[in-house]
């Protein structure tokens, strides 16, 4: 299958923030900061897609905020295709914010992002010698280290990393939504790989696509491809299981996958939101997160107790 279009990629980057910001408007959960970085959505998004955005934020959320506990926040994260995402200032304000966030995207959405930041005072405030530090293609501010790079190029990648500050020593949590779906299989499992070989204390969550040899996942493929926007890595993505031997196979000890629709069935808020927006069945919301998944793989060398994440 054809690679995705770099421009295609980065446009599912706004889709995704918009959406985002939709349902933080309609009183799904809280975050101050998205507003800085979109604009206000003013196209209604149907409950299902607000809903599917809630059950993602809220269970990443959970386990960020589980690490950086279990870390006593000695611990980095590393958020790859990070977008426009604000979860950096949203652990800042929960005073959580780990030794280093490092954030990776491709150099016009980072660009970007400064841009945002550096003319956004609620934003700014949160960072450490933003004005003395940030270039077009980077922002070193404390522990919040924003840099471009192609994931698909390890080579350039660890460079940048290391440029960034990046301490292989400490336990590191990397977090890919919806991203590695992007990227042809060999070049997803070098990613995957490498990160084992560099970090002997390590956690990886994954949120993306899965069951995606169905007719619904089918309906969803030919929507993006009409938007010059083809999914190399689905091959990896037909079951749990296909997902996590990706993982198993490229040096992860102990992985996890759980469907969507299962985990928002688990959340304790659900009946809250539910109230939000009506839904005439739940067929639909049930079929979409079916076809998300959200996986947790760990290897705890040093016995750190990161397993309590699984």
């Amino acid at each position: 299958m054809s690679e995705c279009s770099d421009v295609a990629i980065q446009a599912t980057c706004d889709d995704a923030s918009l959406c985002k910001r939709y349902a933080v408007q309609r009183g799904y959960w809280e975050d101050k900061y998205i507003g800085y970085m979109v604009q206000s959505s003013t196209s209604r998004k149907q409950p299902e897609i607000s809903r599917g955005y809630y059950a993602r934020t809220e269970a990443i959320w959970k386990l960020l905020v589980q690490f950086v506990s279990i870390m006593e926040q000695k611990c980095q994260i590393v958020s790859l295709g990070a977008g426009l995402d604000t979860t950096y200032w949203r652990l800042h304000e929960a005073g959580l914010v780990p030794h280093g966030y490092f954030e990776v995207d491709f150099i016009d959405v980072v660009t970007r992002k400064i841009r945002c930041i550096g003319t956004k005072p609620a934003l700014r405030s949160c960072l450490s010698d933003f004005e003395t530090q940030s270039d077009k293609s980077c922002l070193h501010c404390g522990a919040y280290r924003l840099v471009s790079a192609d994931l698909r190029d390890i080579l350039k990648l660890e460079d940048k990393l290391i440029s960034a500050g990046i301490d292989f020593r400490l336990p590191t949590l990397f977090l890919a939504e919806c991203v590695l779906i992007y990227m042809a299989p060999d070049k997803s499992s070098n990613l995957i790989n490498w990160i084992t070989d560099k970090f002997n204390d390590c956690v990886f969550i994954n949120y993306e696509q899965i069951n995606m040899d169905d007719s619904f996942a089918k309906v969803m493929i030919n929507n993006l491809k009409l938007r010059n926007c083809w999914l190399a890595g689905a091959q990896a993505c037909l079951s749990k299981q296909v997902q996590m031997n990706r993982f198993l196979d490229n040096g992860w000890l102990n992985v996890v996958c759980n469907d969507m629709w299962n985990i928002y069935n688990r959340l304790p808020d659900r009946q809250r939101i539910e109230r939000l927006e009506m839904l005439d069945e739940s067929e639909l919301l049930e079929q979409l997160l079916q076809h998300y998944c959200l996986m947790v793989a760990v290897k705890d060398t040093s016995d750190l107790g990161l397993e309590m994440m699984l």
